[in-house]
């Protein structure tokens, strides 16, 4: 699916064909995507739709993670619980018993027409052996993220959630450069193109970056058509696509199978290309930088990333207070 939302869609779909209770696997970051299908869809008010969530628990208080994970975290059992959600947290020492007998009582709120979820803390499940996804493009993301900079100079660029922000951090880092051109979306995936076409539309004579993925396209892809029909002639949407939500594990995306080039144009794109060699993203990014129009590019890249892949050392808020001072100048 292409957000938890449209899997708790897909899942109440397969509920009404089948009569059967299906499961939606997920990470807490996504809840935020179900509350609307969990509150006008699923729940007894309305259609009375049976669901088993089983949702890994990122940020859980007490145990270390990144800032975007701290407060949905802190409020990932309440936030089901508040939608009607019945809830057994499941950790590394709940014997099978505990799990089986929740599991029972579950069947009585499915009678009911109610969901419930197994919240997984980190370690609970065992490790299985590690699928590793490829596909046949060269290019690296780094590497792409470095040509990007080395054309956007002093603009401001907005980099979608994972490793490409990740990246981006290190390539300032390894320059010697200061990261208030850049803002780092570390959560709210699928929502960076929404904010660059925020800040292009109230900064009309900055040049204005965005660094996409193709899993967050994908998530909110209606940003696209709401961008195409505002053509900011300031900002430049280029989207990475390795065809694979690499930062959780390299499961694929079915974005190697559609065609966002075409799907950029069909919403508005004045300009869509897609590269695959970086002479040619070296070319488009060159016109994309002089052109006075709204630009797409899509850039296939391979998947992987160093071994050694850091991660911002800023806060958050750091970064955004850096990245508005940059903006005011």
């Amino acid at each position: 699916a292409a957000n938890e939302g449209n899997c708790a869609a897909l899942a109440a779909g397969y509920h009404l064909a089948t009569g059967k209770v299906p499961v939606v696997y997920m990470q807490n970051s996504g809840e935020g995507n179900i509350i609307n299908p969990a509150a006008s869809l699923l729940n007894e008010k309305v259609y009375a739709i049976p669901m088993l969530f089983v949702v890994g628990w990122r940020g859980e208080p007490g145990v270390h993670d990144e800032p975007q994970h701290i407060y949905q975290g802190e409020v990932t059992v309440k936030l089901l619980e508040d939608m009607g959600i019945s809830v057994f947290v499941i950790g590394a020492d709940t014997p099978n018993e505990e799990v089986s007998a929740a599991m029972a009582d579950f069947r009585e709120v499915f009678r009911k027409g109610r969901q419930a979820a197994f919240v997984i803390r980190r370690g609970a499940l065992t490790d299985a052996p590690k699928v590793t996804y490829k596909n046949d493009c060269t290019m690296t993301r780094e590497d792409v993220i470095k040509h990007i900079t080395a054309v956007s100079g002093d603009d401001p660029v907005i980099s979608t959630t994972g490793k490409a922000s990740r990246e981006l951090f290190e390539i300032r880092e390894a320059n010697s450069q200061g990261h208030g051109l850049d803002l780092l979306t570390v959560g709210s995936m699928g929502h960076s193109s929404s904010i660059a076409l925020g800040v292009a539309l109230n900064k009309p004579k900055k040049r204005v970056w965005c660094i996409d993925g193709d899993g967050a396209v994908l998530m909110h892809m209606g940003a696209m058509a709401v961008i195409g029909a505002q053509k900011p002639a300031n900002l430049v949407h280029v989207v990475i696509n390795n065809s694979a939500h690499e930062t959780v594990g390299g499961m694929p995306t079915v974005a190697g199978q559609a065609d966002l080039v075409g799907i950029a144009k069909a919403c508005g794109y004045p300009h869509a290309v897609r590269v695959d060699s970086f002479d040619a993203l070296d070319c488009e990014l060159s016109a994309a930088k002089d052109r006075r129009e709204l630009s797409f590019i899509e850039v296939r890249c391979a998947l992987g990333s160093r071994d050694d892949l850091g991660r911002p050392t800023t806060t958050a808020v750091a970064n955004k207070l850096a990245f508005m001072e940059a903006l005011a100048e």
